[in-house]
């Protein structure tokens, strides 16, 4: 929302107020990042981190520090690490270890297994044919959603195209009949 070519004409306190206005939210947070190698999104935080529950943050991490996503994910995970709720209290943040790289035509594709979808009882996982990797993150996350049954699903090919499962979909809330309409 901060990139130059995304709102140009208004300023970061602009859109925090919008932000508080339409969704009703008390404090924002912000990563200071231009995202993962790859991406053409300028930094959508479904590369990068997700919130497992009000507390948990799950963060995207690169352990291979010859990787160009080691410095920029570690300047993340140092955000979030000092990052509170709007109560003040720290969240709980654990780390996502990236893919090895995948490339097409030399490109780097955004593979990162942060693009997880949660859906009614699971999470779909995006995996990339890494299997120490892959089951690294399925287990990661199974921990962070013990109540979600963790659905591992190829997703090099959707890479391809720079997303994965939450850039494809639009989630919908559960209705609650018991909230009046």
């Amino acid at each position: 929302l901060l990139n130059p070519n995304r709102n140009p004409s208004q300023s970061r306190e602009d859109i925090e107020q919008q932000l508080r206005e339409n969704l009703g939210v008390a404090k924002i947070l912000w990563l200071r990042t231009d995202g993962i190698a790859g991406d053409d999104t300028d930094g959508h935080i479904d590369r990068l981190a997700r919130f497992a529950n009000a507390t948990t943050i799950v963060a995207a991490v690169c352990e291979d520090r010859d990787d160009e996503n080691f410095e920029p994910l570690r300047a993340n995970w140092e955000q979030l690490q000092a990052m509170t709720d709007q109560a003040g209290r720290p969240f709980e943040v654990v780390p996502l270890t990236m893919p090895r790289a995948l490339y097409y035509d030399d490109a780097r594709l955004p593979a990162c297994y942060c693009n997880f979808l949660i859906v009614n009882g699971g999470v779909i996982v995006p995996v990339f044919g890494d299997d120490a990797a892959d089951e690294r993150a399925c287990r990661t996350l199974a921990k962070c959603f013990p109540d979600r049954e963790i659905v591992p699903l190829y997703a090099t090919d959707l890479v391809w195209g720079l997303g994965a499962y939450h850039c494809l979909s639009q989630q919908q809330p559960v209705h609650d009949s018991a909230v009046g309409s």
